[in-house]
């Protein structure tokens, strides 16, 4: 049985603890900021360059710091260093301060040390920014007082500074859930798993799952844990690993005594009491998002918001931006944006939602894909491959025996003019990129919206 790690660290109770932040985007202002206005002395250093209206924020809020430059000698001087999650745990920085034996923490773990809010943390390889919208959607259209964060929206601990929530739902990633101490939701969410990221755990995919399950490390009897019955991976670590909150499932392949199910046509969750309603009624397409809508549904109740309120929230939730975005109809072919898409078995969920033959536009930074896994759905609903990126050639020679037609492209206005022009009255065109951006765009956000701005062009 695999126990979690017991974690000893410095207390909070000392007036002069020094804090350093490491990492001056959304996160490590948010953290150095809170820091601040609980009177502890706090620096923050990045070694690239903050933008701007970062570093007039932190200016106005008389943060010291620097960028471009880690002061070495100021960082491993600190009492507790709070780590952005962009920075990578094999920097030669983040190495020595595990050497010297100082607490470093993400920012979800410091900003939880100064709130009594309850917290609903979820994460998982697919489905997590989706997940974590609706629950906050549906806990907000209740009328709780709710915040925000994580990976997501406004930073958490800037939050916990200015706000006086009595809930946060936060989308967590593997890496923030790296550097959690204390860390402890009062419900904590594990949607699915896949191989993602494998580079930053020694290309081990038990290891990356292992920092996923960190989320419900510190739970408790009183908290509750709601994973995916489905997930083989999920699965296999749960018969090695001692969890103490109360665990609640979900399946869209089975029925359950308790917890989030498919029975027929609807979604159901039976706990005390049991809700269902029609899969028909979700605004949200695709297998993936029925297990989603069950996960969310969950945590509704757990919370006891009552059936009517939840089965509003399901019927008129707005999918996020870039996560399977409608974007128009023009001629009769639907466009959809699955931007954010990055990895294989996020396509694979978009592309089993496409009802009508589609011309999938796939491609950007590989990150090692195996597009088995996506074979025999290709071969079934695409009907032509518009590949966009600097280096087409993997993605070509995977499906050049499978799809007659096959295009290379490098510019986001290329991908969307062949794809008009394959694309019949009945058909869609799906941006879901299997692929990171950062060869031809700034980020998935970048690119997604090239791709709204192009297919609106010529509408």
């Amino acid at each position: 049985m695999i126990r979690f790690k017991l974690r000893i660290f410095q207390s909070l109770n000392q007036n002069d603890m020094k804090i350093v932040v490491l990492g001056g985007g959304e996160s490590g202002c948010g953290a150095a900021y809170l820091a601040k206005k609980q009177g502890l002395e706090v620096f923050l250093s990045d070694q690239g360059s903050i933008k701007d209206h970062y570093k007039q924020f932190l200016t106005e809020n008389e943060i010291e710091f620097e960028e471009e430059n880690h002061n070495e000698e100021k960082i491993l001087n600190a009492d507790w260093i709070v780590k952005s999650p962009g920075i990578p745990k094999k920097a030669d920085i983040i190495h020595k301060i595990h050497d010297k034996g100082i607490r470093l923490s993400s920012e979800i773990e410091f900003a939880s040390e100064f709130t009594d809010a309850k917290i609903i943390a979820i994460t998982g390889s697919n489905g997590k920014t989706t997940t974590t919208s609706l629950i906050y959607y549906i806990l907000k259209n209740d009328g709780l007082n709710v915040g925000l964060g994580g990976n997501i929206g406004y930073s958490f601990a800037k939050q916990v500074a200015d706000e006086k929530y009595d809930y946060y739902v936060l989308e967590v990633s593997s890496f923030q859930l790296d550097d959690i101490q204390n860390f402890r939701p009062y419900i904590s969410l594990l949607l699915n798993l896949s191989q993602d990221h494998l580079d930053q755990y020694n290309y081990n995919y038990e290891e990356y799952a292992l920092a996923k399950f960190r989320i419900t490390e510190n739970q408790e009897n009183d908290n509750f844990f709601i994973y995916n019955k489905d997930d083989e991976m999920s699965k296999n670590i749960l018969e090695k690993l001692e969890v103490k909150a109360k665990m609640i499932p979900f399946s869209t392949k089975e029925k359950l005594p308790e917890g989030g199910f498919v029975d027929d046509e609807n979604i159901v969750v039976k706990m005390k009491e049991k809700f269902s309603m029609k899969i028909e009624e979700l605004s949200l397409l695709g297998n993936h998002n029925v297990a989603n809508s069950l996960a969310a549904s969950i945590a509704g109740k757990i919370l006891e918001i009552n059936d009517e309120s939840i089965r509003n929230s399901l019927m008129t939730f707005q999918a996020v931006e870039h996560r399977l975005e409608f974007v128009t109809e023009v001629d009769g072919v639907k466009y959809i944006n699955d931007s954010k898409a990055t990895n294989v078995n996020a396509t694979y969920y978009a592309l089993e939602s496409m009802k009508n033959p589609t011309v999938w536009i796939v491609g950007g930074v590989d990150k090692g894909n195996d597009y088995t896994e996506i074979e025999e759905l290709v071969k079934r609903k695409v009907k032509a491959i518009v590949c966009l990126g600097i280096d087409n050639d993997k993605i070509i020679n995977f499906f050049r025996d499978k799809k007659e037609f096959i295009y290379d492209t490098s510019s986001m206005e290329e991908a969307v003019k062949i794809s008009k022009s394959l694309a019949k009255k009945g058909d869609m065109v799906l941006l879901s990129p299997c692929c990171a951006s950062f060869d031809l765009f700034k980020s998935y956000e970048d690119r997604g919206q090239q791709f709204k701005e192009q297919v609106l062009k010529n509408k």
